[in-house]
């Protein structure tokens, strides 16, 4: 990164509301739904981005495209600290988390679809071989196989002891046991794919709860900041409001009263006439 290049932090056009904003990593012009302002990220992740943008403020907005990118990189460098190596599933899971995508899948009908028709006989041959209808099928068919041959004798096409059907019975292990052991194989293939499935499943599950853990301790870092501002406001309004307000002194009529002398009545004059 050049040291001569500065990226701008604030949207740069403002109609009413903010509705544009460049990203402060790419330099590109998105709309505002598009990009998202540093500070709201986790802080061990803003520490990943800021080693390669250490100018980058909490109001510098990024896209949600590089967003993604710094996500996938600060998984595979947890996953590269923990396991010591970072495999192709360590990274499928990686990506899954940037993309916000799931990643369970549903392993039965992924391996259904892919079911050669040999492998679908073979499957359902083993599967009959393994039933209680097979067995009780198969006695009844011995037990009718001896018992005609027994009662026929002379002109029985299988006499006793019955070589015939041990050559029956051999030819038809031979070939049931291979079809058990390919249906066995396949059941192992499947079984692998179920444990891959649930070790990335089990990995994300792991990786996305500390995420919220980290994201979950940084929201109530900042909530006790403000609540802590709030508290000393509040304490300097109490004590303004506990100082004692002096009265305001009066002031004085500079008109001088004047003194009210009380003047004596007259005497009422002697009448002339008498």
């Amino acid at each position: 990164m050049q040291d001569d290049v500065v990226f701008p932090s604030l949207p740069t056009h403002e109609t009413g509301k903010l509705k544009r904003g460049v990203c402060a990593i790419s330099g590109v012009e998105l709309s505002r739904k598009n990009l998202i302002a540093l500070g709201t990220l986790r802080p061990s992740l803003v520490e990943h981005i800021r080693r390669d943008f250490p100018d980058l403020d909490d109001n510098s907005l990024i896209s949600l495209k590089e967003l993604a990118r710094y996500r996938t990189r600060y998984v595979e460098e947890i996953l590269r600290e923990e396991h010591g190596e970072y495999t192709d599933l360590d990274r499928e899971v990686a990506e899954s988390i940037a993309r916000q995508d799931t990643i369970a899948e549903n392993v039965e009908d992924d391996f259904e679809e892919h079911r050669t028709l040999g492998e679908r006989l073979s499957d359902g041959l083993a599967s009959f071989g393994g039933s209680w209808a097979f067995l009780i099928s198969f006695g009844v068919v011995l037990i009718g196989w001896m018992l005609v041959n027994i009662v026929m004798a002379a002109s029985a096409f299988d006499p006793y002891p019955f070589i015939l059907l041990n050559l029956v019975l051999s030819c038809l292990a031979a070939i049931q046991a291979p079809i058990i052991m390919m249906s066995q194989k396949r059941q192992e293939a499947k079984d692998r794919l179920r444990s891959f499935n649930d070790y990335q499943v089990n990995l994300k599950a792991e990786l996305e709860v500390r995420h919220l853990h980290e994201k979950i301790d940084h929201l109530i870092t900042r909530q006790w900041q403000r609540l802590a501002e709030i508290q000393q406001v509040q304490l300097e309004l109490l004590q303004e409001a506990q100082v004692p307000r002096r009265k305001p002194k009066r002031r004085k009529n500079p008109v001088a009263k004047k003194k009210i002398v009380a003047v004596p009545a007259e005497a009422p004059e002697p009448d002339s006439a008498a």
